[in-house]
């Protein structure tokens, strides 16, 4: 038995549409986007970010769970998919979107959760640990499962993935988000 689909968010719709109608494939998964939603409403007030924004998917899934004086920091380095972003949240004093390098995130936090999808994210976490608030959540996606110690991927040991399953400023773990799919979800520690 399936369960039945939930409906989308209507912003989720918007940016699914911008994305297509760009030609953007990469967008965040609505497995992965519910996950954003929660985790976003745990936050509080605050603040959450985005390395990556890309057309907006991900950046609207953060917005529908995003807390009542909750504010959003989204960054893109294409100015393309940074201007569709901000044009979708154009009317919205809560988010904010920058097109720069993920590092002109920095400026913004430390971040309550930060969804680490582009920039950054192939550094590990020595790149972006400052970025996390102590109690703060990071969300890595888009790491193909593995059954194995360590992780592997493509024969090869996944070292970024086991970068931060390993890092004892985190407590991590993988949380699957489809077929042969996972993501890591990491809380920053003291």
């Amino acid at each position: 038995m399936t369960a039945p689909t939930r409906p989308l968010p209507p912003l989720v719709v918007r940016a699914k549409q911008g994305a297509a109608a760009a030609g953007f494939g990469r967008s965040c998964r609505d497995e992965v986007g519910r996950l954003l939603a929660t985790l976003a409403a745990a936050a509080g007030a605050g603040p959450v970010g985005e390395l990556g924004s890309g057309y907006g998917v991900g950046t609207a899934w953060l917005r529908a769970g995003l807390a009542p004086g909750g504010r959003l920091v989204t960054v893109d380095l294409d100015p393309a998919a940074a201007a569709a972003t901000g044009a979708l949240f154009a009317d919205d004093a809560a988010v904010t979107v920058l097109a720069d390098d993920w590092r002109a995130a920095s400026g913004h936090g430390p971040y309550r959760l930060l969804f680490c999808d582009g920039g950054g994210k192939q550094g590990g976490p020595d790149a972006v640990a400052e970025l996390i608030a102590p109690g703060g959540v990071v969300v890595l996606d888009d790491f193909t499962a593995s059954d194995e110690w360590p992780p592997r991927f493509a024969g090869e040991v996944d070292e970024l993935r086991l970068a931060w399953l390993s890092d004892e400023r985190f407590a991590a773990t993988e949380v699957g988000t489809g077929p042969g799919v996972v993501a890591l979800v990491a809380t920053r520690l003291a």
